[in-house]
């Protein structure tokens, strides 16, 4: 017999798992247990007319036996298992990890994707391939998927959440709202190709209990990977109404000797009393466990084709990866998006798959331009398509996203680079220049300096009508290429031509970057969950220091400082320029009179801030002065970093002038002609709503009007 798996241990799992024993088999094959005993063990394989019998006692047909690639499910069908309540009465009212994000495909675009790049199989250079599939069901259609996932068991759990005055509870009775008035649901499945799948034991640490059974558990050993927190994962489920995924997965490394069809389902739900019986929260689709007693725990199971297909579950290939089918997607944010064009097609609701479907392929460009972009001998890490379906039938084509169309002149600065065709400096039309900024990683473990990385940064000219805006930004990354900030280049030169600047750091600089490693592992755990912004976190003060964070402060000033350069205009044009506009502002010969406040508004250039024993955050800060710049007063302002909504404003107890500045009724004046003056502060304790310790410290400069300097 030839199979997935060796016949003796196939047959043991099948026993246990039909809760059989192997007495119980022989007397229904008609064999001795001594025989069945050999079969399991090795030393004997049972002929063709008993395998027919053994199909027979376990429910299943000659092929499953033979193939030995999917379970037979006789006596332990698969069915939901509903984790118990807590027996001291606590009571989860949502999976806090869900609130973390927004109900917003681009959010979930950013996280899956970056997901299936750092589970990417790097042994055969080729790129990891993600697939957005939305689908629309109705009638008939829909009625058959509610048959295959047990509608009718999830029911009274859905209406009992539903029922709740809590936030979960209002979104899962809107999406049924939804399905029955409407006789309407949106599936959303991402697919990845060429990846790591789902490997490991079903409750042991390895892959498939990071995302399944655990929250908080990134399981990512790339020092390149996006994910840290293990918090990414959560969006699959805060994408559906429903608080329902499916899987099915392709592994990369066999599991109970087998790689296809690896199936599970969970349900997050919220707390809820079902006939007088309370369960926890979430729920798990799959084969009752045989090695625990009665049916309260759930483990993957291995489908055949026909189960995969009426879960909507199929894959294009046995290439590894997986599949997560979000069952009720919805795209809340959408309904804020000023540029969607959805409503052309007819369409106004926050779930119109044309919207969606736009959205998708809006935020893959935007965030993964890069990881798509290939040049010379470098193969892109990833490729990713958007496609919309109705029934089945094709909505909206596949749509593979182009890098080159997403984000022209980034894409072709970063394609010169791979080539090796950048230029020191930019002197003709569509020129890619390149230099490197500095970047000095701190020291861990008592090592004072982790070493000098150096990034890459490229420039180029903005020549095509079509490059999305803003212009004149940098935007940075690291090793697995996904944009994780952009910022504007402040202080250009009157005339600068419109350019776009990418900053490579980490592992992104390439193989030749001195101290990559070291660079990627500092930055990686200077991001937040949203990995959209490098700065201060707690696991960057926990692993170097409290002013680490400084040294992100000076790349990104370095980085400014090397795009003003390279963006320049020669002087003979910026002549010109002025002269232009001189003429321009002339009047009746004359030059227009001098404003009473003269120079470019002071900046807040360099903070080193930490937190006292008496709780307080002390800071000195060093405020760079432009020229006429004394002219300006300005208060600093103490906020709380958080993560959404208005940052909370403390005040100081304490502001003390050290050099070039004075306090005057709280304002700050600089000492004319200064170009540089540093002030101490420490805030008032009695003002912070949290402690200092969880919080991080943003300060600003306003002007006498409370605007921000």
């Amino acid at each position: 017999m030839d199979g997935g798996e060796d016949f003796g241990p196939w047959l043991a799992r099948q026993l246990k798992r039909a809760r059989k024993t192997q007495t119980e088999l022989a007397e229904a094959v008609g064999v001795t247990r001594a025989a069945v005993s050999a079969w399991i063990t090795g030393r004997a394989t049972p002929r063709d007319e008993t395998i027919r019998k053994i199909a027979d006692a376990l429910g299943t047909d000659l092929g499953t036996i033979h193939s030995r690639t999917t379970d037979t499910l006789v006596g332990r069908p698969v069915i939901w298992c509903h984790r118990p309540a807590y027996a001291d009465g606590g009571r989860e009212f949502g999976n806090a990890a869900a609130f973390a994000f927004e109900a917003d495909v681009g959010v979930l675009a950013r996280e899956a994707t970056q997901n299936s790049l750092d589970e990417r199989l790097t042994g055969n250079n080729q790129p990891v391939r993600v697939r957005y599939t939305l689908e629309e069901l109705t009638g008939e259609s829909l009625a058959r998927f509610r048959e295959a996932i047990g509608w009718d068991a999830l029911f009274p759990h859905f209406e009992s959440a539903a029922a709740q005055d809590q936030k979960v509870g209002r979104v899962i009775a809107a999406g049924l709202h939804e399905m029955y008035t409407r006789d309407r649901l949106v599936l959303l499945r991402v697919d990845d190709y060429n990846a790591s799948g789902l490997t490991g034991d079903d409750y042991e640490t390895g892959r498939f209990a990071a995302v399944v059974r655990r929250q908080l558990d990134s399981h990512k050993s790339m020092s390149s990977a996006g994910g840290s927190y293990g918090l990414g994962k959560a969006t699959l489920w805060a994408t559906s109404r429903l608080g329902l995924v499916l899987i099915n997965s392709t592994l990369s490394e066999p599991h109970e000797g087998r790689t296809e069809r690896r199936l599970i389902g969970r349900l997050d739900l919220p707390w809820r009393e079902v006939d007088d019986k309370s369960y926890a929260g979430p729920a798990w689709f799959g084969q009752p466990d045989p090695d625990v007693e009665g049916e309260d725990v759930a483990r993957s199971w291995w489908g055949d084709e026909a189960m995969v297909e009426r879960l909507h579950l199929t894959r294009e290939s046995s290439e590894p990866g997986t599949s997560f089918l979000i069952v009720g997607a919805h795209d809340v944010a959408s309904l804020a998006d000023p540029s969607s064009t959805a409503e052309a097609v007819g369409s106004e609701d926050d779930d119109s798959v044309h919207r969606m479907h736009e959205r998708l392929v809006e935020a893959i460009g935007r965030d993964f331009w890069a990881a798509m972009t290939a040049g010379g001998a470098s193969q892109p890490l990833l490729e990713a398509s958007v496609r919309t379906l109705r029934n089945g039938m094709e909505l909206i084509p596949e749509q593979r996203i182009d890098p080159h169309e997403a984000q022209p002149s980034r894409a072709r600065a970063l394609q010169a680079f791979l080539e090796g065709t950048t230029v020191e400096r930019l002197t003709e039309s569509g020129q890619v220049a390149m230099t490197t900024v500095p970047l000095n990683v701190p020291g861990r473990e008592g090592r004072r300096s982790g070493g000098e990385h150096r990034a890459v940064l490229l420039v180029t000219r903005v020549e095509d009508d079509d490059d999305p805006k803003p212009h004149n930004t940098v935007a940075m990354m690291r090793g697995n290429r996904m944009t994780v900030r952009a910022n504007s280049v402040p202080a250009l030169e009157l005339g600068t031509d419109p350019f776009q600047a990418v900053l490579l750091a980490g592992c992104a600089a390439g193989d030749d970057a001195p101290f990559a490693e070291e660079a990627e592992a500092f930055l990686r755990v200077s991001e937040p969950p949203e990995h959209d912004k490098w700065g201060q976190t707690e696991e960057l003060r926990m692993r170097y220091s409290p002013s680490a964070y400084r040294r992100i402060a000076t790349l990104t000033r370095d980085a400014n400082n090397a795009v003003r350069e390279l963006v320049a205009a020669p002087k003979e044009k910026r002549r010109a320029s002025t002269d232009r506009l001189r003429k321009r502002l002339a009047v009746g010969g004359k030059r227009p009179a001098r404003p009473a406040v003269t120079g470019d508004l002071p900046v807040l250039d360099e903070l080193d801030a930490h937190v006292g024993t008496d709780g307080a955050w002390r800071i000195t800060a060093e405020v760079k002065v432009p020229r006429g710049g004394e002219a300006w007063h300005l208060a600093p302002v103490a906020k709380l970093d958080v993560r959404s909504g208005p940052r909370p404003v403390v005040t100081w107890s304490e502001l003390v002038a050290v050099h070039n500045c004075e306090f005057v009724d709280g304002m700050l004046h600089f000492t004319p002609g200064a170009r540089r003056a540093t002030f101490r502060g420490v805030t008032n304790v009695s003002t912070h709503p949290v402690q200092a310790e969880l919080t991080s410290l943003v300060v600003e400069l306003h002007t006498g009007k409370g605007d921000k300097a």
